[in-house]
């Protein structure tokens, strides 16, 4: 497990960054948190960590966004306002969980039966300072496990 400490949006974002350049394909990220906890900024910055030249927004009323511009095809969902699993199934997920693009997936804990048990978890929480975020990344399965590893590395990712 990787535990970092934001000190505002912004790191979020260039967190989420980070993470996107080393997103490969078939990547799955799950965001979980409260409500404006940084879910979308991170999402953002994994956009533009993959190479997305459109704006990446909250697909809260479409449910899914994809983009195609980046280096591999981004799949960004918002599962808060599914009422079940199976409405995951309905919407064709295997096809993005399975498929050759980077797939994430905000309120993923709603969801997490669907969920391929190789995948990224990200836990966003709000500190006491209001700007403060503690994000905790836990890896299932090998691929993410070296992803983690080299992010540790990073000399810009403190805890």
């Amino acid at each position: 497990m990787l535990r970092i400490i934001s000190k505002n949006a912004e790191d979020t974002y260039k967190l989420g960054e980070r993470l996107g350049r080393s997103l490969f394909p078939g990547s799955i990220v799950c965001l979980t948190g409260d409500l404006g906890a940084g879910k979308t900024a991170f999402a953002q910055g994994i956009g533009k960590g993959l190479g997305v030249s459109e704006h990446v927004i909250s697909p809260t009323y479409t449910i899914i966004n994809e983009y195609t511009s980046g280096r591999i095809p981004f799949y960004h969902f918002d599962v808060y306002r599914l009422g079940s699993s199976d409405e995951m199934y309905e919407l064709g997920c295997d096809e993005y969980l399975y498929g050759d693009g980077a797939t994430v997936l905000e309120w993923a804990d709603s969801v997490e039966d669907v969920i391929p048990a190789q995948r990224l978890w990200i836990t966003i929480r709000k500190l006491e300072n209001q700007d403060q975020r503690e994000i905790r990344m836990e890896a299932s399965g090998l691929a993410y496990e070296n992803l983690l590893k080299e992010m540790e590395k990073d000399e810009n990712i403190s805890d």
